[in-house]
């Protein structure tokens, strides 16, 4: 796993358990429409897995190696 992840929150988190909230702001994704780039670790990988329903995921891949 190397490079980084473009995460990038579609869905609104109104209504949602206080954890998926927890992990969105852990992410950095506070508003609709905003995105983040992540390195690619399996940690990430997790949170994005708990919150895939209200997120959009787009993988770059370092080629600078």
């Amino acid at each position: 796993m190397s490079g980084t992840l473009k995460v990038t929150l579609v869905r609104s988190m109104i209504g949602r358990p206080e954890k998926h909230r927890k992990v969105l702001r852990g992410m950095g994704l506070t508003k609709m429409n905003r995105t983040v780039e992540l390195k690619d670790t399996a940690s990430i990988r997790g949170m994005v897995n708990v919150v895939s329903h209200l997120v959009n995921v787009e993988e770059k891949i370092n080629e600078t190696e």
